[in-house]
């Protein structure tokens, strides 16, 4: 099988037209929907960043430019810089491992000064943020990007350091998608049963979990052994996905490749040595007074192969900072509280927050966080020169699920849920259902766009 990876799953040298075409339909996501800024402002003060990821890389790039007489610090304890949307490309053997990842240092802008620690307190009304080992710092104005934990402690059984074992596989860290790799190659030629979930806190790229199922699946009828594998999807959610325009036709997707999909099912915990996945099942039971109540029922299920997602929250001293949201179906996630549209806190005015870590009723998303940036950054400027908030944030976010090794459903929408189709895709093809281009433009135009163009402070 390693031959057939090397030759028809990895992206071989790419012709002058593939090159063109991936190079125009970025250039123009990169145009498109860009924000105007004005002149440079004389504004002053500390501006903190805390997290060096998508986001706060990205603001740190365009707050350089922006403001030449401010002090901006960012507090990231990270050696390397993981293009994240690459790992499911790496679990599916068209990345090599060392492909996503720049050294943090070359990532930092020019002229911000880097703490490399861990924020271990958070203080808003002292305007005060403790590290690890590096003391502690005070602040302005507070970019607050620092990412999602993901909870490994909350799925019984398995923790980071122990993926892999017992075939039990996640991607949603770099190791992690290494081993999956490995995992599915085995799977696909041992055969056996494969289970796939996702989980039901918010948690970033929630596409993932459909991508590696279906590229699973596709490579196994690539190796003519998809009679020998049994595919099972299962979603905390009461359905697969909820952007209309996008539903039907993945909905399509996994009934012709006979992938029975369950509804309303969250992961418990794992035993690695049993191959055994515990889920729990939410269930309407019809009571003696001829209502239906919720019932939750635990079951086990035997694997050969699991792929699945932990629940994720914000990080401990986020949620101790008091910052976070704590109503709704997810309060006890911790996200940040952020106005939708400004992306200021909604008690602190000198804190903005966006990205994977803020309370934003979209998806984690870098292609979201593209979109975030400038607005952050523009309105983080209006409130250091004393003006109220003027950029707006439309919930602009964009999933390339991945239907196959060549074809990608580019799911691309705004807070309410409705199609937001990006020139020149909305010109030239019906993005309802799968397409080559949006293939070129997963694999060869955002990794090149995102370390070159979003980290830059150009797109």
């Amino acid at each position: 099988m390693q031959k057939i990876v090397e030759t028809n799953l990895r992206p071989a040298k790419i012709s002058r037209r593939k090159f063109l075409a991936a190079g125009a339909i970025g250039a123009a996501a990169i145009g498109v929907g860009a924000y105007s800024f004005a002149s440079k402002s004389d504004a002053k003060g500390k501006i903190l960043i805390i997290g060096g990821g998508a986001a706060g890389i990205s603001a740190a790039a365009r707050l350089t430019g922006k403001l030449p007489k401010a002090e901006i610090t960012i507090i990231d304890p990270s050696d390397r810089h993981f293009y994240q949307p690459g790992f499911t490309l790496i679990a599916s053997g068209v990345y090599s491992p060392d492909e996503v990842y720049k050294s943090q240092a070359d990532c930092i802008p020019s002229g911000v000064k880097w703490v490399k620690d861990f924020v271990v307190e958070l203080d808003p009304q002292k305007k005060s943020v403790k590290t690890h080992n590096s003391g502690s710092f005070d602040y302005d104005f507070l970019i607050l990007t620092p990412g999602l934990e993901c909870r490994w402690d909350m799925v019984e059984g398995i923790d980071e350091k122990s993926l892999g074992q017992g075939d039990a596989h996640c991607i949603y860290c770099h190791d992690g998608a290494i081993k999956t790799w490995q995992g599915i190659q085995k799977f696909v030629k041992n055969g056996g049963k494969g289970i796939y979930t996702d989980t039901y806190t918010k948690h970033k790229c929630g596409g993932a979990p459909k991508k590696i199922c279906l590229l699973t699946e596709h490579l196994a009828r690539k190796e003519n052994r998809r009679d020998a594998l049994n595919f099972s999807f299962y979603t905390a959610s009461h359905e697969l996905y909820d952007v209309p325009y996008f539903t039907p036709r993945l909905l399509e997707i996994y009934k012709e490749r006979n992938i029975p999909i369950n509804i309303l099912t969250r992961i418990k915990g794992i035993d690695t040595s049993a191959k055994k996945v515990v889920m729990e099942r939410t269930v309407n039971v019809n009571g003696s007074d001829g209502k239906d109540t919720a019932k939750k029922e635990q079951f086990t299920e035997d694997y050969d192969f699991l792929h699945f997602t932990p629940p994720m929250t914000a990080p401990k001293f986020v949620i101790d900072s008091g910052l976070s949201k704590t109503s709704g179906a997810h309060g006890a996630e911790g996200w940040v509280d952020v106005d939708k549209y400004t992306l200021v806190h909604k008690k602190y005015p000198n804190i903005i927050s966006f990205g994977d870590v803020s309370a934003l009723p979209t998806s984690k998303t870098s292609a979201a966080i593209r979109k975030q940036t400038p607005v952050a950054v523009e309105n983080l400027v209006c409130l250091m020169e004393g003006r109220a908030p003027e950029a707006k944030y439309d919930g602009y976010a964009a999933c390339p699920i991945v239907t196959d090794y060549g074809h990608v459903l580019l799911c691309e929408f705004d807070y309410d849920k409705k199609e937001k189709i990006s020139f020149p895709f909305n010109m030239l093809f019906d993005m309802s259902k799968e397409q080559y281009a949006a293939w070129l433009l997963k694999v060869y135009a955002l990794k090149p766009m995102y370390f070159y163009g979003m980290l830059k402070g150009l797109a």
